[in-house]
């Protein structure tokens, strides 16, 4: 007597796992509607080959034994989620950010010889302060330091000028 159902894949599912690797994420897809029924909602690569993995491995080996599968079961009941709410709390104290927009670290000095004078520029949060003054950007400070326009970090040193 003959059956018509596929023979089980009886080759060692570590090389099938690998073989789903190797895969495209359309080839992936077709094979996910293939082991699931239906076409997969996400079509990113990594999470489609988890998924076709982990179903090939549990048609294999057998899923979750009765007794695990009825006490998660009761544990998904008893988990209170509640739906529609759409408030958040936060607990504790927000500190304030230790970084000034820059994303230099907020009391941090900048020091540049520039003609034989030091000039030193302390970072505050909400710019630089040079000589008792406060600025926006260290351009700024560069211009008035220099007489012409400079890219401010680049005259600090902060950054490397670019390659031609």
């Amino acid at each position: 007597m003959t059956s018509n159902t596929t023979k089980p894949d009886r080759r060692p599912i570590a090389d099938e796992i690998a073989e789903l690797r190797a895969l495209s994420a359309a080839a992936l897809a077709d094979r996910y509607e293939q082991v699931y029924g239906k076409p997969p909602r996400i079509k990113h690569k990594e999470y489609l080959w988890k998924r076709i993995a982990w179903k090939i491995q549990e048609q294999r080996f057998g899923g979750l034994s009765g007794a695990a599968q009825k006490r998660l079961e009761e544990l998904i009941a008893e988990i209170d989620i509640p739906l529609g709410e759409q408030t958040r709390s936060v607990v504790g104290k927000l500190r304030p950010s230790t970084r000034a927009a820059s994303g230099l670290a907020i009391g941090t000095t900048l020091v540049r010889e520039w003609n034989g004078e030091r000039i030193e520029v302390l970072v505050a949060a909400d710019g630089f302060e040079f000589r008792g003054e406060r600025y926006s950007s260290l351009s700024a400070i560069a211009r008035k330091v220099s007489g012409t326009h400079w890219n401010g970090p680049l005259f600090f040193k902060l950054r490397k000028r670019a390659k031609k």
